[in-house]
């Protein structure tokens, strides 16, 4: 495997890693806040994004390169409201594709095709990332009284799966 695409398959296994914690603390937002529907949403997320993770420490293990495990940054956790917290799915989720874009990128650069094909999933999934991000943002930002937000977070694990 070419250093280039190892440095960024290797990077990308660290994003996902920091997703899955950032996921994490979003849960516990939404929990602490009473906002049990999107806790659990994004419990699940944060599951995604530990199996992204193992599929890139896999992936680098089956090409004979080891996983390089480094530092993760501390995520956000403090936020206004809920409208917040589904902006910041949002920007973890383009960020996430951004990321999987460029190991794409570099793979194409180098002819990297195994590379390439594995990346062909992941590039379609965070399309329905970003899809949901988006739904969900339009949900809360819809939901302008308390009652209503209520109700979306009882609902919100069923509302998204539709999506």
């Amino acid at each position: 495997m070419k250093p280039e695409v190892k440095t960024a398959l290797n990077e990308q296994y660290l994003h996902e890693l920091g997703a899955a914690h950032a996921y994490r603390a979003l849960a516990c937002w939404c929990a602490f806040n009473s906002y049990n529907g999107f806790a659990e949403f994004f419990n699940k997320q944060s599951e995604e994004e530990l199996e992204h993770a193992e599929m890139f420490s896999d992936y680098l293990l089956d090409r004979g390169e080891m996983p390089e495990v480094g530092a993760l940054p501390a995520p956000r956790t403090e936020f206004q409201n809920l409208t917040a917290v589904a902006e910041q799915a949002g920007i973890m989720e383009r960020a996430n594709s951004k990321g999987i874009d460029e190991c794409y990128r570099i793979a194409l650069e180098v002819a990297d095709y195994a590379t390439q094909v594995f990346l062909h999933d992941l590039i379609s999934e965070q399309v329905e990332e970003e899809a949901w991000c988006a739904t969900m943002l339009d949900k809360v930002k819809q939901a302008t009284c308390a009652g209503a937000l209520l109700t979306l977070d009882r609902h919100i694990v069923k509302e998204l799966a539709e999506e």
